[in-house]
């Protein structure tokens, strides 16, 4: 009889990883996602539809089209794990055994854990929100930009200085950049949370004449005045604030008891197996581990989980450990961008900006559906999976 492995979600962690067990393990597994909606989101693809540059239909395709034939999917919300028994509770009633569960459910926004952030701000971390500050910047006239995080841990740690940068290109293209302020508002004591990054990107900003302040943990919004006030007392005006929105683990996750007080599941960082199951495992946003949440780290992950997962089906000896591995684009504007590649041991040497990074990334954004989900990476890309010896840490 084949194992039977549930993944909880369908977003890149979830599909790749699917794909994966499929193809190698073939009769040997029975594979099946759980997904409450059925369709895929590009979520990378948010930021150039808040600047008029994407549109939001080729974001999103039917998660179907995008798994092995092999591969069952459930569209139904999974509200409960019960580890002891070794079954998910779907929302409509069912419930699906497994022997072996792969947590991917992402992160979710809570923007109402903010006062007066969903009234008095923008977001381009989900597609409504997306579409809604394009419109909006459609009509801004000039005036104040104020761009900020409103709570860590948040997914794709590059977003809020590429849509700086890139809404400070924006403007400057309208004739709007004289009457305008563009205005970084960090939460670090830097611009970024990656320290090399920051001293990369720092000059540039300084440059061109956008403001850095920080130490700015957003506390409350006031739309009426136009003022967002951070816990440590500071107060800033604005004309237009774009907030990336405070970040919490999937319902189900705490509802389950498998996660922390924010709902990110413990992990272990080499092996991925949650802390005390042998035979649940977690990727990508869901997790708790000190390594960015995005679609990269999802991607370097679903390898040693279907690795690992076949070491125990086969009785054999657990080939794969998780090093870390993440690399990721970081546009500066003017057809430019960088790129940040690390593991847990060894910190990104970003390059200067150039216009080939910029390319990649825009060649990355348009091979995505064919590649990524697929597993189907070319050895030679800048964004593959390196050549691994067995329990590397790359």
């Amino acid at each position: 009889m084949p194992a039977r492995v549930v993944v909880l979600g369908g977003g890149v962690g979830g599909t790749l990883i699917a794909n994966l067990l499929d193809k190698d393990l073939g009769h040997d597994v029975h594979v099946t996602v759980v997904d409450p909606t059925g369709m895929h989101d590009y979520q990378p693809g948010y930021l150039y539809v808040a600047l008029g540059e994407a549109k939001g239909h080729w974001l999103t395709r039917e998660e179907r089209t995008l798994l092995r034939g092999g591969v069952d999917l459930a569209i139904e919300r999974a509200i409960r794990v019960h580890p002891d028994a070794g079954t998910v509770q779907l929302e409509r009633g069912g419930e699906l055994s497994y022997d072996y569960l792969v947590i991917a459910t992402g992160a979710r926004l809570v923007p109402d854990a903010i006062p007066g952030l969903v009234e008095g701000s923008f977001e381009f971390y989900s597609l409504p929100g997306a579409e809604r500050l394009s419109q909006e910047l459609d009509r801004f006239k000039g005036g104040r930009v104020k761009v900020g995080v409103a709570g860590i841990p948040y997914k794709c740690p590059p977003a809020p200085v590429e849509f700086t940068f890139l809404v400070e290109e924006y403007l400057r293209k309208r004739g709007l950049r004289d009457k305008s302020e563009v205005e970084l508002l960090s939460p670090l004591n830097r611009a970024f949370t990656i320290e090399s990054a920051s001293t990369l990107i720092a000059p540039i900003m300084e440059e061109r004449g956008i403001g850095l302040t920080t130490f700015f943990n957003v506390e409350a919004v006031d739309p009426s005045a136009g003022v967002v006030e951070s816990l440590e007392g500071e107060k800033q005006e604005y004309d237009l604030l774009v907030l990336v929105p405070p970040h919490k683990g999937q319902q189900v996750v705490i509802d389950s008891g498998l996660g922390d007080p924010g709902g990110w599941v413990p992990t272990d960082k080499h092996t991925l197996n949650v802390e005390g199951q042998e035979r649940i495992f977690a990727l990508g946003d869901a997790t708790n581990l000190p390594i960015s949440k995005s679609g990269s780290t999802a991607h370097f992950e679903a390898p040693v989980i279907a690795s690992r997962i076949a070491s125990l089906i086969h009785g054999t000896a657990p080939k794969e450990n998780y090093g870390g591995r993440v690399m990721c684009f970081l546009e500066t504007g003017n057809g430019q961008a960088t790129s940040l590649r690390f593991d847990y041991e060894h910190p990104p040497v970003p390059p200067q900006p150039n216009r080939a990074w910029h390319m990649a990334k825009w060649l990355f954004n348009r091979m995505y559906w064919e590649t990524v989900p697929q597993g189907r990476i070319p050895e030679n890309a800048p964004f593959s999976k390196p050549k691994e010896t067995a329990g590397s840490a790359h």
